[in-house]
């Protein structure tokens, strides 16, 4: 019994070495886009979209594959390639933070995450009326 124990306390502390070596590489660190192609592993870049260049996503040919073309805090663009479905008000977004690496000369995204509007801030927002043909100006809180 003496030997399993031993075994079992070896194993243990394996298992729980991997698990703290897994977590300590799970995209913690920040970086631009010059600064990931650099480091060549995960980083999380911090940035804008950039709203005149296309997005490319055709749910109908491939629903897995969206692409778009972000600028990061220090002006670098990038073309970053997520393989997952487009988010939901993904043009509506303040902020993104992808994670992921660079390939080549694009930015490969396992992962995005939008920072919205907030629904709490008064938007104004133009209703049109239908028989008097005017616009009217209404305060929302969203």
């Amino acid at each position: 019994m003496k030997k399993l124990h031993v075994i079992l306390l070896i194993v243990a502390a394996l298992g729980t070495g991997a698990i703290l070596y897994s977590a300590t590489d799970d995209f913690s660190t920040y970086a631009n886009f010059i600064q990931a192609k650099e480091k060549g592993k995960g980083v999380n870049v911090v940035g804008y979209l950039v709203k005149d260049q296309p997005m490319v996503y055709d749910p109908q040919n491939d629903p897995n594959f969206f692409s778009f073309v972000m600028v990061d805090k220090e002006g670098n663009e990038q073309t970053v390639i997520y393989k997952g479905a487009k988010p939901q008000d993904f043009e509506r977004s303040e902020q993104l933070v992808v994670k992921g690496k660079m390939n080549g000369d694009v930015f490969k995204a396992s992962e995005i995450q939008m920072k919205c509007p907030s629904k709490y801030v008064n938007d104004e927002i133009t209703l049109k009326e239908g028989e008097e043909g005017g616009m009217k100006t209404v305060k929302s809180n969203l």
